[in-house]
């Protein structure tokens, strides 16, 4: 017996109309029928289930701040970052806790049961790292919470930023961050990859530096980044954040930066959303698009997974929690809208995501946890072109939580209203 069968239910790699049976807390069976009882059983109906999204770059600290103290009003990048340093002061344990709590909550409505939050730790008094270590153990059960040292301030340029970042990590934050391209100079830059990535080293820690995030094509501390992985023996534990300066650089050059990428298997996290509308500020036209070369670095081998970032902060005034969202956009900025592109595209918010995270037991296979989400959509193409309602959202076998199919009901001026009109509409309700 099984604790839970889903039945008749598309998977994101075609097959189409399976059973997955559940028990333990992981998939035990996926069969095109499985004949057994369960303790409970969800109909998909011939919709995609997909293992749970993930978002790989995130600032929680910030999240559903918009408006404290003041708007955006440029809406840029640097503004964004003189604001929160006007927030800072003001924020307080209980009231980072309450808006992270909050934003699980919208997470787990969206599918999204895994995240890597940066933490700025620029600030020697460190209640971003003391409340986000307390929603990381209170959201455990549903969401696996991963922490950034992040010194937002820059590691040389903060005060106190170099003993402020050690202290993080003693508390228990544990993956090392870094933001090279915004300390006073190159040189600096390059020093604190190299300090970062031997932190990392000594304490058996990943890294996960925002990176060149900047349309300055000279701004190449990538390069030292994967440097500094090979030297300290950090393959494939090391992320590269945005990379936006990417977009910028001449062409030879990047035909050698991409390949000493791929040897030290560094893992990129494009932002697409928040990317595409805080790069090429300073352009007229033509505008640079703003994100890094998503299809280039893909056809390298490298593992390219794609973050939310922000969702109503200093940075961004918009955003949902949903990695839907990021990867329809990521389609349009890529311009990735070929079959086999749009699958590329759901793998960044899923199984590379996980890659990146480095997640066990994550996926859709026998053994694996019984992590799962059913999509209002028929397929990968779908889900991504539609955004859906997620149906069921399945926790180690468990359902957390439920959405009512999306609808659409039509009343026009001689004319009937009727379901099959609405489907004409709304092409998600066809067939359910």
């Amino acid at each position: 017996m099984f604790d839970l069968i889903i039945r008749n239910a598309n998977l994101p790699d075609g097959r189409e109309g399976f059973d997955i049976g559940i028990a333990g807390g992981k998939i035990a069976a996926i069969e095109k029928s499985i004949a057994a009882t369960a303790g409970e059983t969800v109909d998909a109906t011939g919709r995609l289930v997909s293992p749970p999204f993930c978002d790989p770059h995130f600032h929680m600290d910030a999240t559903l701040s918009l408006g404290m103290p003041r708007m955006n009003v440029s809406g840029t990048l640097l503004e964004g970052i003189a604001l929160w340093g006007e927030l800072r002061p003001l924020l307080t344990k209980e009231a980072l806790i309450e808006r992270a709590l909050r934003y699980c909550d919208l997470a787990v409505t969206q599918g999204l049961l895994y995240i890597r939050s940066h933490v700025d730790t620029s600030d020697p008094q460190l209640v971003t790292a003391e409340a986000l270590l307390e929603v990381k153990e209170k959201v455990a059960p549903y969401i696996e919470l991963q922490l950034v040292a992040f010194p937002q301030d820059g590691y040389y340029r903060a005060p106190d930023g170099v003993a402020s970042l050690e202290r993080a990590l003693d508390m228990g934050v544990g993956i090392v961050g870094g933001i090279p391209h915004f300390e006073r100079t190159m040189e600096d830059g390059a020093r604190s990859v190299e300090a970062l990535c031997r932190i990392a080293a000594d304490r058996g820690l990943p890294v996960d530096m925002h990176c060149d995030e900047t349309d300055d094509p000279m701004s190449r501390h990538i390069e030292t980044l994967a440097a500094q992985t090979v030297r300290f023996g950090l393959k494939g534990r090391v992320a590269g954040s945005h990379l936006t300066s990417m977009h910028s650089m001449d062409n030879y050059y990047v035909s050698k930066l991409i390949p000493l990428m791929a040897e030290a298997e560094i893992n990129v996290i494009p932002n697409p959303l928040i990317n595409i509308m805080l790069q090429g500020r300073h352009d007229t036209y033509p505008k640079r698009r703003g994100m890094t070369r998503v299809r280039e670095l893909m056809a390298a081998g490298l593992n390219v997974s794609f973050g939310h970032d922000c969702v109503m902060d200093p940075w961004y005034s918009m955003g949902s929690g949903d990695m839907l969202e990021v990867a329809h956009m990521a389609i349009h900025v890529a311009q990735m809208a070929g079959i086999e592109d749009k699958r590329k595209i759901f793998d960044a918010i899923t199984v590379n995501s996980a890659k990146t995270m480095g997640l066990e037991g994550y996926g859709l296979g026998i053994g694996c946890k019984a992590d799962l989400v059913v999509l209002q959509a028929a397929d990968v193409t779908e889900a991504l072109r539609l955004k859906p309602n997620r149906l069921f959202v399945i926790k180690a076998g468990k359902v957390i939580a439920r959405t009512a199919p999306r609808v659409g009901e039509l009343f026009l001026a001689g004319r009937p209203a009727s379901v099959e009109m609405a489907r004409d509409y709304v092409p998600q309700v066809q067939q359910r």
